[in-house]
């Protein structure tokens, strides 16, 4: 039995899993890749309820009581979900941590919640944190699922840890409001904070989201998004469960192409990175592609967005469709064949895509669907809809949710979903849910008459020059890395005279770019020449921005920015203060003379 499971009936997160057990406990619940045999493996749901029962039988072992926080730093994959279940049943609090996090940040986090135990997948990530948890004085246990270097008394291995196998699964008899979860923001401007969600909050945001797309117990899920993302835990594992489908994760972002042919997802979720990175490669290919190759696909680009604008009502019939069946034979099948051929829904959310790219993949057909939402909202507040998508817009609200425009055009929320509050933060959580229960965004908005949001900015990234003109930098720095020789950039200008961009090269056209030129990497860093070229190449990018939003002077990065250097945070958004102090020479340099 796959039906969909309500929330008055789950009631909690743990209950979800318990009804999903008992009604199809032989049905596939996950599939992996055993990277030890070298082969795929799946895993019904009764097999899942035999593992929970293990971890909760060996975490009571260790004393842990109803509360206690459990941090979690594993990569994508059913352990994920036993450890999850496990500490959910017993009424303790999950707190997620991404596997590619800094050593610091994640003894600030272990230290903020009081986390009693941490379970790590292996070396890499034990490596990471060795040093920073030995000022944890709360954490009594690190259970590693593979063996580690230098092994200490508190750190054990999950095959002797874990024991023999449990009994049944525990299902703590705890309210839809209890606390489930401390989840930490990114930090973009300093220290994360804890975003606290109960049950109802996550169960409650899965199941509005389930009904937005057609989504059923036949789909199959490719998970790669970060399970301690929380559009990925809430869109792509609470929901399945849900709904009863199977999930498979894939091996790792450089190996996606492979996985998305070989396991042929119906639904896939994601951050615009991933789409971009596929849309990067399709024009890159087009451009050595002979004319006729490039009108072909520009025609199909075209009459697929025009077909699907008819379809929705929004356009006319045109005599350019009767060619549509041909261009999609040689185009646009050609293109979802390397997304597997049978994608069904395609989320993308948890930052801007760029409306080129979205009507690309629409008009060839993805279908590609817009979101908006925010860790605070559990995430997800608005999605498109298959029968109704703008993707110059971030959807319609989802149900149970409303949305209004508060002072500055900033979107405000309220819906089942918003949180708890930050987690020993009460300045923080009144300052961002007021007296009313409206949750403030910080983004600000448009809406239009049928209700479709468009996010129009961030209050506190804009830029103000010093002639009062306002400038929202990250439109500009989108546009900016739609050159395919400019990977990352970051805009500047705050009470500044003109603006100024950082820019980091694509590291394979940066490499070709320098050896046309006969120039090392360091002498084009230096050269004026090539800044110019980069300041030309911005320039087209950001021409149709009003005459006073113009780059006028650039500097370019000698490195990336990343989670490892600390520019950007785990879920890849730009950290703009640290990048401003780490490179304030540089950008000071840009204004001398002037």
């Amino acid at each position: 039995m796959g039906e969909k499971i309500e929330v008055d009936q789950a009631g909690t997160l743990s209950g979800l899993f318990r009804i999903r057990v008992e009604r199809s406990a032989d049905k596939t619940a996950y599939r992996y890749y055993d990277t030890t045999e070298q082969h795929w493996r799946s895993r019904s749901w009764g097999d899942m309820a035999r593992l929970v029962a293990r971890w909760q039988k060996a975490i009571l072992r260790e004393g842990l009581e109803a509360g206690d926080r459990v941090a979690i730093m594993l990569p994508n994959g059913p352990d994920w979900v036993a450890v999850d279940q496990a500490v959910l049943g017993l009424d303790m609090v999950v707190v997620p941590l991404y596997i590619n996090d800094r050593g610091a940040n994640i003894g600030y986090i272990l230290n903020d919640c009081a986390a009693k135990l941490l379970v790590v997948a292996g070396d890499d990530q034990w490596k990471e944190v060795r040093e920073a948890v030995k000022g944890c004085g709360h954490l009594q246990r690190v259970v590693s699922l593979a063996y580690v270097s230098y092994p200490e008394a508190r750190v054990a291995q999950a095959g002797e840890w874990l024991g023999d196998a449990g009994a049944k699964v525990q299902y703590a008899g705890v309210s839809g409001d209890t606390l489930a979860t401390i989840v930490y923001t990114s930090g973009t401007t300093g220290r994360p904070k804890g975003v606290m969600l109960s049950h109802r909050n996550i169960l409650s945001n899965a199941h509005a989201s389930s009904i937005c797309a057609d989504v059923v117990a036949d789909d199959l899920f490719l998970s790669f998004l970060p399970l301690s993302h929380t559009l990925e835990r809430t869109v792509g594992y609470y929901l399945p469960m849900l709904i009863g489908a199977e999930v498979a994760y894939a091996r790792s972002i450089p190996l996606l192409g492979e996985d998305l042919i070989r396991i042929k997802p119906t639904v896939i979720i994601s951050v615009p990175r991933i789409y971009e990175r596929v849309y990067g490669r399709i024009t890159e290919q087009m451009t050595n592609r002979p004319p006729l190759a490039q009108k072909l696909f520009a025609l199909a680009v075209d009459v697929g967005w025009q077909r699907l604008q008819h379809l929705q009502g929004r356009a006319e019939w045109r005599f350019s469709f009767v060619f549509w069946p041909l261009l999609k034979r040689l185009v646009a099948d050609k293109v979802m064949a390397r997304l597997g051929g049978r994608i069904r829904v395609a989320v993308c959310g948890g930052a801007p895509l760029s409306e080129k790219i979205a009507q690309m993949f629409i008009a060839l057909g993805l279908p590609l669907l817009n979101g908006y939402g925010m860790t605070e909202a559990s995430p997800v507040v608005s999605v498109n809809r298959p029968d109704d998508n703008l993707p110059e817009t971030v959807g319609k609200v989802l149900d149970q949710v409303t949305v209004k425009l508060g002072k500055d055009d900033e979107l405000l929320v309220s819906s089942p979903g918003v949180m708890l509050g930050y987690w020993r933060q009460d300045d923080a959580t009144r300052e961002t849910i007021d007296s009313e229960g409206w949750l403030h965004t910080g983004d600000k908005a448009a809406i239009d008459a049928e209700g479709h949001i468009r996010i129009t900015g961030r209050l506190k990234e804009i830029i103000v020059l010093s002639n009062g003109e306002k400038v929202p930098p990250s439109d500009m720095e989108l546009a900016i890395t739609m050159d395919p020789l400019i990977e990352q950039a970051l805009v500047f200008g705050e009470q500044r005279p003109y603006l100024t961009a950082l820019i980091v090269p694509e590291p394979e056209h940066w490499k070709a770019f320098c050896a046309e030129r006969g120039l090392t990497g360091a002498e084009a860093l230096a050269s004026a020449a090539v800044k110019e070229h980069f300041l030309e190449r911005v320039a087209s990018r950001i021409r149709a921005f009003p005459g006073y939003a113009q780059v006028r002077r650039l500097a370019i990065c000698p490195e990336s920015w990343s989670v490892e250097n600390d520019l950007l945070t785990p879920t890849l958004k730009l950290r703009r203060n640290f990048i401003q102090e780490r490179y304030k020479d540089m950008i000071e340099a840009l204004y001398e003379g002037h």
